[in-house]
């Protein structure tokens, strides 16, 4: 399979430890990425630079109940460019050679900015806004059609990016519009790896997990083939998955330690060393969570990710504060356990839940 030419926009410790890693492990030598800097922030330029000479990604955690402790060297970075004095690089990137465009923007990237409305491109736009400018070269050159891969946490990802790419371009070229609508290729996709702390200058530390569930859809390319990469005809069930098995879990323990008065633990990794409060949650995943995936016909696969999910918050290695998955815990636990909750219900799980229901309460137990 011939590795992709690949424009990513996001220099995070994240996108190091995911889908830059996996291009280096499918293809060792293939240097096929440009990261972008899009935000202009000079403070990361040393970051920018220090990716292309090659940067290592140590993994660390608990897989199959063995302790992995390991550094993988990654070479999948070919250079790295800032957004504002190399924009005309960026632009012939894009309207020559680029195939897949990946992104990882920080959590207000996707959100509009008053200078989206600007008629030119400026470096304070939105990042949808600034790849409307952007395409356009692709489009006036008579390019083929390229795929978009955005990586951020928001639900259907790559249409939401569309939808957002289109309302920036509400005043350009009719045709323009059209072609971003129907030829480019906006890929819907779901990630999930904790990468804990960066490594200086460039690189990352990260739990053996990973996952890059893909949506399938005509005309998809992958940009390589690697273990942690499966493309699949709906992200919903692993959505929820993900949200009502390792975010649910995460707010159970939060609320249950709240409840003890914060006392009791740090880290996750201490509530799995507390043999009773491990039994506990395992009891809540086991007699409250997996029959309302069994309610709603999505079992297969539950217990396996439960048995996984438990492994991740047991990493020996991980400091994931509790007090910082606490911020923002009511909404955290309306999302998570209250909309569990109202799904597992909704699909005939009438179920007690006390556990779940007393964590919603502001009880923890």
């Amino acid at each position: 399979m011939a590795i992709p030419t690949v424009l990513q926009f996001g220099t995070s410790r994240f996108l190091q430890a995911h889908a830059d890693l996996f291009l280096a492990e499918a293809a060792p030598g293939a240097r096929p990425v440009t990261v972008v800097q899009s935000s202009g922030d000079p403070a990361r330029a040393g970051r920018v630079a220090a990716l292309a000479q090659g940067y290592d990604v140590r993994i660390r955690g608990l897989q199959a109940g063995a302790e992995v402790d390991e550094l993988r060297r990654v070479h999948s970075v070919a250079r790295g460019l800032s957004l504002g004095p190399d924009r005309a690089e960026v632009e012939r990137l894009i309207a020559e050679e680029v195939e897949i465009i990946l992104s990882n923007t920080a959590d207000a990237g996707f959100a509009p900015r008053p200078e989206d409305e600007g008629p030119t491109f400026d470096m304070a736009m939105s990042y949808p806004a600034k790849l409307a400018h952007l395409l356009r070269g692709r489009f006036e050159a008579g390019g083929a059609a390229l795929q978009i891969m955005p990586t951020e946490l928001v639900r259907n990802n790559g249409a939401t990016l569309r939808d957002l790419v289109l309302a920036a371009a509400k005043d350009m070229a009719e045709g323009y519009r059209a072609w971003l609508k129907g030829e480019v290729v906006w890929v819907n996709s779901l990630v999930d790896r904790i990468v804990s702390e960066p490594l200086q200058p460039a690189g990352a530390i990260a739990e053996p997990y990973a996952l890059w569930a893909i949506e399938a859809q005509p005309r998809l390319r992958l940009p390589c083939e690697h273990p942690a990469i499966q493309v699949v005809p709906d992200l919903g069930p692993i959505e929820r998955q993900k949200l009502f098995v390792l975010n649910l879990g995460h707010s159970w323990v939060v609320a249950d330690w709240l409840a003890r008065g914060r006392a009791g633990a740090t880290f996750v990794r201490d509530v799995m060393a507390d043999a009773d409060w491990a039994a506990r949650l395992r009891a809540v995943y086991a007699q409250e969570v997996l029959p309302g995936f069994a309610a709603a016909g999505e079992a297969e696969g539950v217990e396996a990710y439960i048995e996984t999910t438990l492994e991740r918050f047991g990493n020996p290695f991980l400091d994931h504060r509790l007090e910082d998955i606490a911020q923002n815990h009511g909404e955290k636990l309306q999302r998570r356990i209250g909309a569990f909750l109202a799904w597992a219900e909704a699909h005939g799980d009438r179920g007690d839940k006390p556990q779940l229901r007393a964590a919603m309460e502001g009880q923890g137990q």
